[in-house]
């Protein structure tokens, strides 16, 4: 039986979650997901001068954003020293490691010289062999193989081969007997059970490395899928240059987070020309073979081409309390009770077209507004004494139609054909009347939302 799919997310606590960590945690959550195994979360937090609190949780709130949740407790790597730090000293024990006494300043000058004289700059100590040892302070490093080469067999890269020769002796352990990172990853990762290891490609030489530890230790290696990095429009690797770089931006500036999860699942994955798919289309489909070997580029103009289907294709209440968390975390005032009846009865008419929740709401002010209604400078050229007059006119013939679509287009068409115009020549004032915009749902969907009695004392303020 094949053991049941487990992949993590270690992103360190240094500052936001950035986009491309952010696709990274999608696609180790889509992987367990789709395969009913779990998806783990690691802060990788041994850098203690850098790693923040305000970091972490900016990291899960990030993650809680996006909808990625996470299986058991979140594990702090730093807590587990004392378990890396056994790992290290049983490789000694068993002769697979040793004690190595070179000073920073001995290491220093032999790479100078190195380097003066043309050699390679890689380090091979002296102590690798030797039992002479002293009292002095020194790390534990790891024996690496001297020939022949290791081979990184990666379901995206394909196999990458590395000569044993370019590899160091790595150190295990500092001096100090704090552990290294990449001591501290594999153990993490043995312990924790991981059966897939998906992170970016920028970690592709770790690979190499961190399997003599796997190897020295008889553990299973892990499935290794190195993805590429993101770039920006330019090709170029994804910077501030080009715009947020944070998950927690993205969400501030309105976009759904279905449409983010779409976006980032389909940036360097493919399903055949699938581009708009709902998080279980995307837990079935998603798997290794489709990640690409090329760096994927961000377009914002097809995240919000995304977003605004997601938007138009989601349940009304889930959108309208996604809507609330959004003007929470951008620092807006929460709705009334009257605005949200008011949204929950529009949602249908708003939903369609709308790329951001900013514009969502720009759509919704028909609702959002209290009387007496202002009118932008554009929607007020609409109100000019000749279309008040209109409005004031308007008003009785509707004071007494049946309140449905099909009885307000008939009246309205009526009252056009009166007047020798088009309803269309109508649509502007009444726009300006009821919303105190020139861009809004239909003229209809407005008034019924409204009700007669809204729509009809907005007319009335509008014709006064």
């Amino acid at each position: 039986m094949t053991k049941p799919v487990v992949t993590r997310f270690a992103p360190s606590p240094t500052g936001y979650l950035h986009i491309g960590g952010a696709r990274t945690a999608l696609f180790n959550w889509l992987y367990a997901r789709g395969r009913g195994g779990q998806f783990l979360l690691r802060i990788e937090d041994t850098d203690r001068a850098r790693s923040t609190p305000e970091a972490t949780e900016a990291i899960l709130q990030g993650m809680a954003w996006l909808g990625l949740d996470h299986d058991g407790d979140v594990t702090s790597q730093f807590a587990r020293a004392e378990r890396h730090a056994e790992v290290a000293y049983q490789l000694l024990d068993e002769g697979k490691a040793y004690k190595c006494f070179s000073t920073p300043e001995e290491i220093a000058d032999f790479r100078e010289t190195a380097k003066a004289e043309g050699r390679s700059t890689l380090f091979r100590s002296p102590w690798r062999d030797r039992t002479d040892h002293t009292d002095q302070p020194f790390v534990i490093r790891i024996k690496a193989p001297l020939e022949g080469e290791t081979i990184i067999a990666d379901k995206v890269q394909g196999d990458v081969k590395i000569r044993n020769d370019q590899l160091d002796d790595m150190v295990l352990l500092r001096s100090d007997g704090t552990p290294v990172y990449m001591l501290a990853v594999v153990v993490d990762d043995h312990d924790m059970g991981v059966t897939h290891v998906i992170r970016g490609d920028d970690h592709l030489n770790n690979a190499a490395r961190q399997m003599m530890i796997y190897e020295n230790m008889g553990w299973d290696v892990p499935v290794w899928a190195h993805i590429p990095l993101i770039h920006g429009p330019d090709g170029k690797k994804l910077s501030k240059r080009h715009g947020a770089l944070g998950a927690e931006e993205y969400q501030k500036m309105g976009h759904p987070a279905a449409g983010m999860r779409n976006y980032l699942t389909r940036l360097g994955w493919s399903h055949g020309d699938d581009e708009f798919f709902t998080d279980a289309q995307a837990q079935e489909w998603f798997d290794l073979d489709g990640i690409g070997k090329s760096p994927a580029r961000f377009d914002n103009k097809k995240l919000e081409n995304l977003c605004g289907q997601h938007i138009a294709n989601s349940d009304d209440a889930a959108l309208q309390q996604e809507l609330v968390d959004y003007l929470a975390v951008t620092n807006q005032p929460p709705l009334t009770d009257t605005q949200i009846t008011g949204m929950r009865d529009a949602m249908y008419c708003l939903k369609e077209r709308a790329k951001t929740f900013p514009e969502l709401l720009e759509k919704a002010t028909f609702v959002l507004a209290e009387r007496p209604i202002e009118p932008d400078e554009k929607a007020a050229k609409s109100l000019d004494p000749v279309s008040r007059g209109i409005l004031k006119e308007l008003t009785p013939h509707l004071q007494t139609v049946t309140w449905n679509r099909y009885s307000l287009e008939t009246a309205l068409n009526a009252f056009a054909e009166k007047q020798n115009t088009k309803f269309g020549k109508l649509a502007g004032p009444l726009r300006a009347a009821l919303a105190g915009k020139t861009v809004t749902p239909s003229v209809y969907d407005m008034m019924l939302v409204l009700g007669r009695d809204e729509t009809l004392a907005r007319l009335e303020d509008a014709g006064a």
